[in-house]
């Protein structure tokens, strides 16, 4: 049962990658592809540009800490000026606090700007292929496009195209049909001249038979007047004769002695 199902199956693939290959168009395929390659590009080019947000904030988280640290500096100095080194050294505390989170900051503003030159040149390298692609497929698109036609025309032609091969197979059938009529019309044309369909048993005779046959209807005719006459001439006595099993020699004398004794009376 498994070994049936496997088949079933297979024949099944086999049916529906034939149908979808006679149902692809390479054209559609290939604008679908660039259509996602474009959708790609517009991912990459977006994740660029959220790095180099990401960046710009720092920038400005950065310039705002480093103006906090010159601040915190120059009041420590001025405190310091006015002979108060406690307030001067809590503004240097809160300044190298300050520093510790630029110095943070900076290395994850060098690090984004390493990913979004990283971002940038990928973007640029994937535009390249994307443009490359694009040229790639108009230039099949047309090739295919012109080989369609061609293989149309050349079909068109030569007359194998499916809508001319019904045109064929019809001209060949009505060809075929009229041929067939031709040799029935033909041999009923022979039978007829033939007299073989004159006759319902399909018995008919042919010229020779028929004129053998009016012959012998006539030698039986002519046998047939000859007696008669001769009962004419001689009475019953040949008729007896005859019945009574006599021969030919002996009945011929007989009918020429009665027959003078007819033409006396």
């Amino acid at each position: 049962m498994s070994g049936v199902m496997k088949r079933m199956g297979m024949i099944f693939r086999a049916k529906a990658n034939k149908a979808l290959d006679r149902a692809e168009d390479p054209r559609e395929t290939l604008d679908y592809s660039y259509q996602k390659q474009l959708e790609l590009l517009q991912k990459v080019r977006r994740g660029v540009a959220d790095v180099a947000t990401s960046r710009k904030r720092l920038e400005l988280q950065l310039n705002q800490l480093q103006g906090q640290s010159t601040k915190l500096e120059d009041q420590g100095r001025k405190a310091l000026a006015l002979g108060r080194e406690d307030l001067a050294r809590e503004a240097l505390s809160r300044r190298a606090a300050l520093q510790q989170q630029v110095s943070d900051l900076e290395t994850q503003h060098q690090t984004l700007q390493g990913e979004e030159e990283k971002l940038t040149l990928a973007a640029q390298r994937l535009q390249a292929k994307v443009d490359a692609f694009r040229t790639k497929k108009e230039t099949i698109k047309a090739t295919y496009t012109a080989a369609q036609a061609q293989t149309r025309i050349g079909e068109a032609f030569s007359g194998i195209s499916e809508e001319m091969g019904d045109v064929g197979m019809a001209i060949q059938r009505a060809e075929d049909k009229t041929a067939q009529l031709q040799a029935r019309a033909g041999a009923i044309d022979e039978l007829l001249a033939s007299g073989a369909l004159d006759d319902p048993t399909g018995m008919a005779k042919d010229d020779i038979t028929a004129e053998l046959d009016r012959l012998s209807g006539g030698s039986d005719v002519e046998l047939e007047l000859q007696r008669m006459k001769a009962e004419l001439a001689g009475g019953s006595a040949p008729k007896q004769a005859i019945e009574g099993g006599g021969t030919a020699g002996q009945a011929a004398p007989h009918a020429e002695q009665e027959r003078p004794r007819f033409d006396k009376q």
